[in-house]
């Protein structure tokens, strides 16, 4: 009996190769499940775009893309609801930032803010001017302070733009923030709380609200809304034909 003659290794393997790839070629193709059909038709959601007057949208209704539920300790659930995005209550602080590119100066921020339930501040915006950043308190300390923490170290309870307003829970409020270089403005509604000038002044936040840098939202043992939430870039001071107090006729 002759013995086989051994096949050349190279020669079994194209001959398994060729095996494997006569078989599957005649399994039929798996269909995509609707998930995965979906994926391959949606593309990805596109940044958005400034509107004809340089307004940008800080959200985008539907959830909190972009930004993230700052960590204080004790904070309250964040969702969006309706449009709206909620700041539920917490023991202390609650609230979202973000570390999207925004302007540090030469900016102005829009938004309306809603206390639902609790009795301190229900919208507080912490925003950079220049190199630094402070915040914009709307109705802290009990219930009806606002201004701009801090400035020399001295909170919005205790400075030159201390103001104080009752508020209405269920109402809702327009918010209105120019930022300049050197200069601060803010109103609530149609009436300016603050117009301040930050030249050789010391600007910094609260340590409670060192998270809430570089730009976020944040409520006091309270359940806020905000909607209506953009933001645009404007001239520098040098170069803009308006000064901040007529600008306040564009609020809409």
């Amino acid at each position: 009996m002759i013995p086989a003659t051994p096949q050349p290794l190279s020669l079994n393997l194209s001959r398994r190769l060729f095996v494997i790839l006569t078989f599957m070629a005649c399994v039929p193709a798996m269909p995509l499940s609707a998930n995965d059909e979906q994926a391959t038709r949606t593309p990805p959601a596109a940044e958005p775009q400034p509107d004809t007057d340089g307004w940008l949208p800080l959200f985008n209704g539907k959830n909190l893309d972009g930004w993230k539920v700052t960590n204080f300790g004790g904070e309250g659930d964040v969702l969006v609801e309706n449009g709206d995005v909620v700041i539920t209550q917490g023991a202390d602080l609650s609230g979202i930032h973000t570390e999207k590119k925004l302007p540090k100066s030469n900016y102005e921020v829009q938004f309306e803010a809603q206390r639902e339930a609790g009795g301190d501040f229900f919208a507080g915006l912490t925003f950079p001017i220049q190199d630094n950043f402070c915040s914009l308190i709307i109705g802290g300390w009990g219930g009806g302070v606002c201004g701009i923490s801090s400035l020399d170290g001295m909170d919005a309870s205790e400075n030159d733009t201390t103001s104080y307003q009752q508020f209405d829970k269920g109402r809702w409020y327009r918010i209105r923030l120019v930022v300049r270089d050197n200069h601060i403005n803010a109103w609530i509604d149609d009436n300016q709380i603050v117009d301040v000038d930050t030249k050789d002044r010391r600007i910094g936040v609260r340590f409670e609200v060192e998270r809430s840098k570089p730009f976020g939202f944040a409520t006091y043992a309270t359940t806020g809304r905000i909607r209506k939430a953009r933001i645009r870039s404007l001239p520098p001071e040098s170069t803009a034909k308006k000064t901040p107090s007529t600008e306040k006729s564009e609020q809409n």
